[in-house]
């Protein structure tokens, strides 16, 4: 029996989820280390939800440190088969406002120092990620935008930067002639995971600010930063609140079955210690007669 249907991932400023009932602390063990902190269970209108800081709660680990196989192992240990994911970013267009919301269907990666594959240690397999996030899960976090009050915009390209420096303007500049809509530090190697893992994804990229490319982004105060950051947080409270009513009881999408067809390593040639390790990804496909 799944202890979890549906994951939040809270970036920075959205710490807990308020309105959870029944709630309880669970710590995860998985193969490969600690996830970022114990994953916070309950229920959410109506639905069985799984909590986790992405960044430990009091915000303690800088985007390059992020356990994200743990992270996302963790929530497939619990039973969930989608994942909201919460994350605070920078707009790259005038268009795309602090205290907005962008649904991004697209990531561009500009990251150095990331492990993003379960796969590896006797055992290739290759994905398809032309479509990064889930569109059935995209849908109903649009609809939920407009419920809550708030306007999110689905569509666009979330630029993933290494960090935990922001952009030179240079760089700002470039990614703005690539047609970038924001950018942040940690949701690609979410997304790549929970594919691998046959789990739903979503980002909800709330908009902190301009980045540094903008005229007016040095008379920005931190005060004002702050601001934005814990109005979003109350923001994104609302938006997952009517997310989870509105779930689907099932998935019309892909995601489920993304392994299906991309296991390259012949079955008797994969190692007994990883097949053990990510059995609980691979066991119905390599299961007896399959």
């Amino acid at each position: 029996m799944p202890q979890a249907e549906i994951g939040i991932i809270g970036g920075s400023g959205l710490y807990s989820i308020p309105g959870l009932s029944d709630m309880r602390e669970v710590k995860q063990d998985t193969p490969f280390g600690d996830p970022s902190d114990a994953y916070v269970l309950g229920t959410l209108a109506g639905h069985k939800v799984a909590f986790l800081a992405r960044h430990g709660r009091g915000h303690r680990i800088l985007p390059t440190e992020l356990n994200f196989r743990a992270n996302v192992y963790g929530f497939k240990q619990l039973g969930v088969e989608r994942i909201v994911s919460i994350s605070a970013v920078g707009s790259l267009k005038e268009e795309h406002k602090p205290l907005e919301f962008v649904i991004p269907d697209q990531f561009f990666d500009r990251t150095r120092h990331r492990v993003d594959t379960f796969f590896g240690n006797g055992i290739v397999a290759h994905i398809a990620f032309a479509d990064p996030v889930c569109p059935q899960l995209s849908q109903v976090v649009e609809t939920a935008c407009k419920k809550a009050g708030v306007t999110g915009k689905r569509g666009g390209t979330y630029l993933n930067m290494e960090g935990p420096q922001f952009s030179t303007k240079a760089e700002s500049n470039i990614y703005r002639s690539w047609g970038m809509d924001v950018i942040g530090m940690t949701n690609l190697q979410e997304a790549k995971l929970a594919r691998e893992a046959e789990i739903c994804y979503v980002t909800v990229a709330m908009v902190t600010d301009y980045d540094c490319w903008h005229p007016h982004h040095d008379s920005v105060t931190v005060d004002q930063i702050v601001a934005v950051l814990v109005k979003n947080a109350e923001n994104a409270a609302k938006v997952v609140r009517e997310t989870i009513a509105a779930m689907p009881t099932g998935r019309s999408c892909k995601c489920g079955s993304a392994l299906a067809h991309a296991i390259l390593t012949d079955r008797d040639r994969i190692p007994a210690t990883t097949r053990q390790k990510l059995g609980l990804i691979l066991d119905k496909y390599l299961s007896a007669g399959k």
